[in-house]
């Protein structure tokens, strides 16, 4: 039987965050928001509505910075429970079409749709806007989906147009659709990596699959190049694994003292140093996580749990800046017995396109002009056998 092309669609629920909060407060459709910390100026946004990012606010920004930039903007508080219940509601809605999913975090999937639109003979143009249809009046949470025959492909079509877009991207259309988008649109690529490749020339996805630009190219991104060009060709992974989600959907550490804490730098240290340990572990596991808690108990066994969502990140001092500030916002000064903490919606780190081997051209050209100075000094006054004796130190 010969080998058909499969039809995969990724699914990203758009501006997912702000779309829970304006379902419990539908006087923020259309306003300038974003979600962090109600009632104070301390404290970093978890994300923005589309109207606020026009206006220069993004996650990761403070409160004050964001407030000095937009003084009107509002400030919204939302519970993490409340977000996964919104996501449950929606993948169960998917699963109403297929069980093949592969869940990349709590608001985006991959789903293989072959068996529905070919064997079954539904157009996937059709089933695309039926499931956008349905989330967006049924659930009121609305998404962009991309098809296409690849994971990476699905992906790249599916932030091509935000918010509600639907785009088919066939490998045959890659030329005429990906090529005139800037490489900084590329999936996976880091966000040092795409200004050195502007920088040098290489601007449109275009450009770098150009094969004139091939040795400039693999000189600035090493393997990453490798990457770009056979995804971008459509000959990378076309199977929805329900098992390659995460290894795990969480992990948490917690320590219940000998003595009970009421100092608040002294359960500061302690969190910070359960959650260094978590952050080892995400790193040898090689994922990302998007939601950080914290435990709190205290004597008489009362136990609260805070959590904050941000974007996917593996960065400890963006972790552990949240995690003072989940502490900051919920520690009382009563007396503990224990504290934890955990990350959550991991998933898998994808590789960025960062490179390898030079992060930093220039200095890296420099440093390399220097040593090669240094080697042709030393082979003037010794001779070749100093200069190969050095270059093995290096």
């Amino acid at each position: 039987m010969k080998n058909r092309a499969k039809i995969i669609f990724h699914i990203d629920l758009n501006q997912f965050f702000c779309s829970c909060a304006i379902l419990k407060n539908p006087r923020l459709k259309g306003k300038c928001f974003a979600i962090g910390r109600e009632n104070t100026n301390r404290g970093v946004l978890s994300t923005a509505s589309y109207e606020a990012r026009k206006k220069g606010i993004h996650a990761g920004m403070s409160t004050e910075e964001a407030l000095r930039k937009v003084p009107d903007l509002i400030i919204v508080g939302y519970p993490y429970s409340l977000y996964k219940e919104h996501s449950n509601n929606f993948f169960n809605l998917i699963r109403e079409y297929t069980t093949n999913i592969e869940q990349a975090s709590i608001d985006e999937c991959y789903i293989d749709v072959t068996s529905i639109t070919v064997d079954i003979g539904r157009h996937p143009l059709e089933l695309a806007e039926e499931i956008q249809k349905r989330a967006l009046n049924e659930l009121h949470l609305p998404c962009s989906i991309g098809i296409a025959p690849t994971l990476f492909l699905a992906k790249m079509a599916s932030d091509i147009k935000k918010p509600l877009g639907i785009t088919i991207l066939r490998i045959r259309d890659v030329p005429t659709i990906l090529y005139p988008l800037s490489v900084s649109e590329i999936f996976g690529i880091g966000k040092k990596t795409y200004p050195v490749l502007i920088q040098n020339g290489i601007k449109t996805i275009g450009d770098l699959v150009d094969p004139k630009n091939e040795s400039l190219a693999r000189k600035l991104i090493g393997n990453g190049y490798d990457y770009c060009i056979t995804h971008l060709a459509g000959k990378s992974n076309n199977i929805v694994n329900l098992d390659r989600k995460i290894k795990n959907e969480s992990i948490s550490h917690s320590i219940t003292f000998d003595r009970r804490l009421v100092n608040y730098n002294d359960i500061l240290d302690q969190l910070l140093m359960l959650s260094n340990e978590l952050h080892k572990e995400l790193i040898k596991n090689k994922q990302l996580t998007k939601t950080i808690s914290i435990t709190l108990r205290d004597t008489s066994f009362k136990t609260i749990q805070r959590s904050v969502s941000i974007d996917y990140t593996k960065d400890k001092t963006i972790i552990n800046y949240y995690l003072e500030d989940l502490l900051y916002d919920n520690y009382n000064g009563e007396e503990l017995r224990l504290v934890g903490v955990t990350y959550s919606n991991l998933k898998e780190d994808i590789p960025e396109i960062e490179e390898i081997t030079l992060f930093n051209y220039e200095d890296y050209y420099k440093k390399e002009e220097a040593i090669d100075k240094i080697l042709k000094n030393l082979n003037d006054r010794f001779g070749n056998d100093s200069i190969n004796y050095i270059k093995k130190l290096k």
